[in-house]
């Protein structure tokens, strides 16, 4: 049942937050990551989460630490408490008791250009090949992909409309010749089976008037690196990475490749650069310069 149905009957104090939510225009999965957060602190308090006492706020934290919550789960959901503290309930004193803990991102997964061909190659049917090409080829995230309609194609400007992306933004991706191609056969094959509209989702879920959830991208990608014979651990958010890293090897300056992203900040693109090996290889060492440079000290003066 989705949390976010108007038909689903909810509490004043949920609605509230999903209204303050929507005036915000936050994305399907952040709203529903916030309401799940904040669920939990109610479930820890036992009554209604309106009612927290900042110690309360400081012992539910402790407490998960002491489960063994790990730190990126922790923080989204100090990001939730903080929105619903801030916005929802208008107590600032109990936000200020959260605490983000600061973590070491690790560097991601990214598989070289063959393995991606292989990745692709080994989809069951062309809805999972176009699906898994679109977050490769255009760049998006793991929630962007199902959330495409048929008419965020433009095909005159050869852009993919990316609505309601991370933090609720807006941002147009690109659209490669051979991906716009690619999603018209898929276009073709979808009409042919009864599963494709021109208002409706680019890519259906079992039923047409739902779109694919990010869990069934998810198995897609992971069975088709299986039956691809790839090793890694991967995920929708691999295909990502991989377009990111392979446009830095390629030479794309990485404030396009932060705007294609969609990213805010440039620090966040720039992490790419450490995964880079093909940048990291064709940068000369000043090691390398050193015997050049004694060499030329040796050479007769004349």
């Amino acid at each position: 049942m989705n949390i976010l149905d108007p038909v689903v009957a909810v509490s004043p104090l949920r609605q509230r937050l999903i209204d303050e939510m929507e005036m915000r225009r936050f994305g399907f999965e952040t709203q529903r990551n916030y309401i799940r957060d904040v669920g939990r602190f109610a479930t820890f308090l036992g009554r209604s989460p309106d009612t927290a006492t900042a110690e309360e706020v400081r012992r539910f934290q402790v407490e998960q630490c002491e489960l063994g919550v790990r730190v990126p789960t922790m923080n989204s959901i100090v990001s939730a408490l903080r929105f619903f503290f801030t916005q929802t309930l208008d107590r600032p004193d109990l936000s200020r008791k959260l605490i983000r803990t600061r973590h070491m991102r690790k560097l991601p997964v990214v598989l070289s250009q063959e393995e991606v061909t292989r990745l692709l190659d080994a989809t069951t049917c062309l809805k999972h090949q176009a699906a898994l090409s679109v977050a490769y080829g255009a760049g998006l995230r793991a929630a962007e992909v199902p959330a495409l309609k048929v008419r965020d194609i433009d095909s005159e400007r050869m852009l993919l409309r990316v609505e309601r992306g991370k933090g609720g933004q807006y941002r147009n991706a690109m659209l490669p010749a051979g991906l716009l191609a690619l999603l018209r056969e898929w276009w073709k094959v979808g009409r042919q089976q009864g599963v494709m509209h021109v208002d409706g989702w680019l890519f259906p879920g079992q039923h047409y008037l739902k779109p694919l959830s990010t869990r069934q991208l998810h198995r897609i990608v992971v069975e088709a690196s299986v039956a691809a014979g790839i090793g890694k651990r991967v995920g929708p958010h691999t295909l990502r990475h991989c377009f990111a890293t392979h446009l830095l090897e390629d030479g794309i300056d990485v404030r396009i490749i932060q705007v294609l992203l969609g990213h805010a900040k440039l620090d966040t693109t720039a992490f790419y650069t450490r995964v880079a090996t093909k940048v990291l290889r064709n940068v000369a060492s000043p090691f390398d310069r050193l015997a050049t440079t004694a060499a030329e000290g040796r050479a007769p003066k004349g």
